[in-house]
């Protein structure tokens, strides 16, 4: 089995000759083997041993197991202690999501520290297939059903190439101790209902089920490299500026997949990008959500925006007679002139009256029946009419920001100035807002 790992480490670029590496080592039969295949292949190694808490006394005897193990072997080893539980109550994910994150994010520590070239892991073949099942029972994209990847940033995975049945006989022939993981015998956990259950039917109907799999997900990685790099040119032409071009997403082979891959990353489920997908035909303003972004439908354009979740998101913001800037919420230049003076007409302008300003003005979103008198009109107009007057898109109605003289709107801001602090004959002295978009 050492020379097929060797190869497969070769075939795979996963490790260069002299590689420090930092294994997983969870004290199991998998991870034992990853070491010692490891260490006979003459790379160096250091063992690291994280303890969930979640097993009670045994993930203790594991701990100890393999700090023995490690020092009786002389390889450099570390441990830590998590609060998995914990953990994964105060982000709300799962346990098994809250183990892998804690794992992977304190091995990434340890490589900096040690200055380590990879971290190795000790997943097999039946753990792809296992995860090329679990993701197909769940529903995924293309990419879900070609299996554990060889390799991703840090993490390296040299015996894949392997099976269960080769461990197994490796770590007899060897006589190497490991520990067993109780809760593998347990089909509580979808992947061990999966193992224990599902896959030995499926090898009563093919007992070779599982190198047909595996096989499988090899073809469709494949494809894969196909499919991502059509994807990715298809992205780049309808995606720009956060706006996805609905008439150039109809071109594309197959505008699903496109909304797909570019919007599942984001959290939008399936579902939801099937109602995207049907709503290309659709009129304006239809909103589609995931937690931390939504969707407008325009008329050219499907809009995309990150949800501002900061509570005081709609407050007020105070802008003193003095005031020179402001950067946030926008940006903002202010100047106080004396007459006469030379008018910019350009919308980033606002020249008003500065005797009919009642200081501090106030700066916010636009809200439902606010009303102001458009400069150059006599009647007062509803914002909202306004903006539907003026062909705004939904989003361009969401980044409206108003400047107020007390509760009296003076400018909606890069738009139109209200009438009743405009300039005149009268006036003597002039302020001055200029809007630095972005």
């Amino acid at each position: 089995m050492i020379n097929k790992v060797q190869k497969f480490i070769q075939k795979e670029k996963l490790l260069p000759r002299d590689a420090k590496i930092i294994i997983g080592l969870s004290g199991g039969m998998d991870s034992m083997v990853l070491l010692d295949l490891l260490i006979l292949l003459g790379y160096r190694c250091m063992a690291a041993h994280c303890n969930f808490h979640l097993r009670g006394d045994e993930s203790d005897r594991d701990a100890e197991f393999v700090r023995k193990w490690c020092k009786s072997t002389d390889v450099p080893f570390e441990s830590i202690d998590f609060d998995t539980t914990g953990y994964a109550e105060d982000r709300k994910i799962s346990i098994e999501m809250a183990a892998r994150e804690l794992r992977y994010e304190w091995f990434k520590t340890l490589c900096k520290q040690y200055e380590a070239d990879v971290i190795a892991v000790a997943h097999q073949k039946d753990d792809s297939v296992e995860t090329v099942l679990l993701n197909l029972i769940r529903g995924t994209g293309i990419k879900g059903l070609t299996g554990i990847s060889p390799k991703n940033g840090l993490i390296v995975r040299p015996l894949l190439c392997v099976s269960r049945e080769e461990i197994e006989e490796y770590i007899a022939k060897r006589d190497i101790p490991y520990v067993t993981d109780s809760t593998n015998n347990q089909d509580i956990y979808v992947r061990n209902y999966l193992r224990l259950n599902i896959i030995p039917k499926l090898e009563v109907i093919n007992p070779s089920v599982k190198e047909s799999i595996l096989r499988t997900s090899q073809n469709v990685s494949e494809a894969e490299k196909i499919y991502s790099g059509s994807i990715k040119e298809s992205i780049e032409k309808i995606f720009s500026d956060n706006k996805i071009n609905i008439s150039l997403l109809k071109k594309v082979a197959s505008p699903q997949s496109v909304l797909f891959e570019l919007l599942s990353p984001l959290g939008f489920s399936a579902s939801t990008i099937e109602d995207i997908y049907q709503s290309m035909d659709s009129i304006p303003g239809k909103l589609f959500f995931s937690e931390n972004y939504r969707l407008i439908k325009d008329r050219l354009y499907f809009i995309l925006e990150q949800i501002n979740n900061d509570p005081e998101r709609d407050d007020y913001f105070l802008i003193e007679k003095d005031t020179n800037e402001i950067k946030s919420p926008i940006h903002l230049l202010f100047r106080e002139e004396n007459m006469p003076i030379k008018i910019n007409k350009n919308k980033r302008f606002l020249y008003a009256d500065a005797d009919k300003l009642k200081f501090p003005l106030k700066i916010r979103k636009w809200q439902a029946g606010d009303w102001f008198i458009p400069f150059g009109m006599n009647g007062r107009k509803k914002l909202s009419d306004y903006f539907t007057d003026r062909k705004y898109s939904l989003k361009d109605k969401n980044d409206a920001w108003i400047i107020l003289s007390e509760d009296d709107i003076v400018w909606v801001v890069g738009e139109r100035s209200d009438d009743r602090f405009k300039i005149t004959d009268k006036s003597k002295n002039i302020f001055k807002i200029e809007y630095v978009d972005k």
